[in-house]
């Protein structure tokens, strides 16, 4: 079997890698241990991202005629190819992480929804919280400003029952006093009678001495 028929399958391999990928990143990984090597796997097949390591002549075929051709330039060495199709930050972020405390990983450079950056700038890229961390803040920061809102108004409504209350004590209260008011004239006049009772009866004991 010719060495061109043989090569196709891993070349299609990586051409359907690719094909959906919004961002793909070269690195070294040469020198890691068989733990390190692990458990980078496993930190990036949870961060969604596919990762491989591959022979740089099968990487540059796949490449070609496509936007990751512009990693043909970092095809020297040994090299695994790290690809992501939603999260386009999610290898950078887990790659430099990881390059921190395994300092045998060397990110090369890489290709972002079709711009190419290099190692440095791989970096930069990494410090952008990945989108579900985006969007919670997003989210929170909606959210934040509704419950305020609803606070308020419910402390609006609370104090509104409360001086209702307050307003039918006051009533309660007040009754009394209304009901003393109506009863004074009432007193007044009893207290005025007798009064009138002696003027009418004075003119009466006049006349009886006059008579005398």
């Amino acid at each position: 079997m010719a060495k061109v028929e043989l090569k196709a399958p891993v070349v299609e391999e990586i051409s359907g890698r690719i094909k959906d990928a919004k961002a793909a990143v070269l690195v070294d990984a040469i020198g890691l241990t068989v733990e390190q090597d692990t458990r980078l796997r496993r930190q990036l097949r949870e961060a969604g991202v596919s990762y491989k390591v591959y022979k740089n002549t099968m990487l540059k075929r796949a490449f070609e005629g496509t936007d990751f051709e512009k990693l043909d330039q970092l095809l020297e060495g040994p090299s695994a190819l790290a690809v992501a199709t939603d999260d386009v930050t999610a290898p950078a972020r887990v790659i430099v992480k990881f390059a921190k405390e395994a300092d045998k990983l060397e990110v090369k450079g890489g290709v972002i929804e079709g711009e190419y950056y290099d190692a440095d700038s791989i970096k930069q890229l990494a410090s952008i919280p990945s989108r579900e961390e985006l969007l919670s803040k997003f989210l929170g920061s909606i959210q934040s400003p509704i419950s305020n809102f609803a606070r308020v108004i419910n402390q609006i409504a609370q104090k509104k029952e409360e001086g209702g209350e307050g307003a039918a004590e006051e009533a309660k209260t007040e009754a009394p006093v209304e009901e003393a008011k109506t009863e004074a004239p009432a007193e007044e006049a009893k207290t005025e009678a007798p009064a009138e009772e002696a003027k009418a009866e004075a003119p009466a004991a006049e006349e009886t001495s006059a008579a005398e």
